[in-house]
């Protein structure tokens, strides 16, 4: 079946902050063979390619120019068990959220952390994706990509994807626009829940939960991003706007001697992990409006669209929030999200 292309597309139904940007050409992917299609297509030769998933970590601050292609390949299958792990491949295109939550209902735990984490399972990898302490990376064995230099598939073990803090060899340059097309999970059938973040332990022993199920883990990981964070649906946004930053414990000791209550994690070789929404919540800027874009009131890490704005507005109050907090901390916030 032909690919099918259309011209002048709106991109705001296609990404979670809402903004009408527009796309010259849009393409639905929802195999490998619309990928090769989209190669072969006349009169895109030349023409830049943005590949998109569901669009809950990009800010669009103007219209696309070239070639839009959505990743929706769809699929979910077991492999077997391998080192004492199930392996499970899953398309790009399907819902990440979904996801988890089948693999729950199926008694296939280790990703209920990553639960209600916005967007599609393709974009996963990209961003190596975690919360409440655990990262993708501790669960994926592979991914696979379409790679348009060699017009061939290409898989890569978990070791080869430059795994870090929000971060992975899809991000860098040089990848020639890899799309990914699908994941292997390999999730431990020696099940352990990750119960070391302290929301998390609150939020089990208010439930008076000692030793979770997975069901259990996964509510009350729900339950916890569900009270902090702004549905999609209903206000504009992209999650976490600003990656936490990282320093040394030398810098983390400085800032400590003159703002006691820092929050902050230890990491392994002795750096920290500084709560950004802490230092953002330090320079009086939770809950602020600039025009029509906003800081959220319950969590100062997310930024939104209050109603019609444009995606430079968003990216304007998030220089404004750079630079109170390079004034104040000393320290760079850097965007979690693609801008465009």
């Amino acid at each position: 079946m032909p690919i099918e292309l259309q011209r002048d597309v709106s991109l705001r139904p296609y990404n979670s902050f809402g903004i009408d940007a527009r796309a010259t050409w849009f393409a639905r992917i929802r195999s490998l063979a619309d990928l090769q299609q989209l190669d072969e297509s006349p009169g895109l030769d030349g023409l830049p390619r943005f590949l998109l998933g569901g669009g809950s970590n990009v800010l669009f601050t103007r219209d696309v120019e070239g070639v839009v292609a959505r990743i929706e390949i769809p699929g979910h299958r077991e492999l077997g068990v391998v080192d004492d792990a199930w392996r499970i491949e899953v398309g790009a295109g399907e819902n990440w959220h979904a996801t988890v939550a089948r693999l729950v209902r199926d008694d296939r735990p280790g990703l209920e952390n990553l639960a209600l984490i916005p967007g599609l399972v393709g974009a996963a990898p990209i961003q190596n994706i975690g919360a409440y302490g655990l990262e993708l990376a501790e669960r994926l064995a592979a991914v696979t990509a379409w790679d348009p230099a060699s017009r061939r598939v290409v898989t890569l073990d978990a070791s080869e994807c430059g795994f870090g803090y929000r971060d992975s060899v899809f991000k860098r340059a040089g990848q020639g626009g890899r799309a990914i097309v699908g994941i292997t999970l390999s999730l431990p059938r020696a099940w352990e829940p990750a119960t070391g973040y302290a929301e998390v332990a609150q939020e089990l022993k208010a439930r008076g939960i000692g030793r979770p199920t997975a069901r259990e883990l996964f509510d009350c990981i729900v339950a916890i991003r569900r009270r902090k964070l702004p549905d999609p649906q209903v206000i504009g946004n992209a999650g976490s706007f600003f990656k936490n930053p990282i320093v040394s414990r030398e810098k983390r000791s400085a800032l400590i001697e003159r703002h006691p209550s820092l929050v902050s994690y230890a990491l392994a070789g002795g750096r920290y992990k500084l709560a950004a929404g802490w230092l953002i919540e330090a320079c009086g800027m939770k809950g602020v409006t600039r025009g029509r874009a906003g800081v959220f009131e319950r969590q100062a890490l997310v930024l939104v669209n209050r109603g019609g704005a444009a995606g430079a507005e968003i990216l304007q109050l998030a220089n404004e929030i750079q630079d109170k907090v390079r004034a104040r901390f000393g320290i760079e916030l850097e965007p979690e999200p693609t801008i465009v």
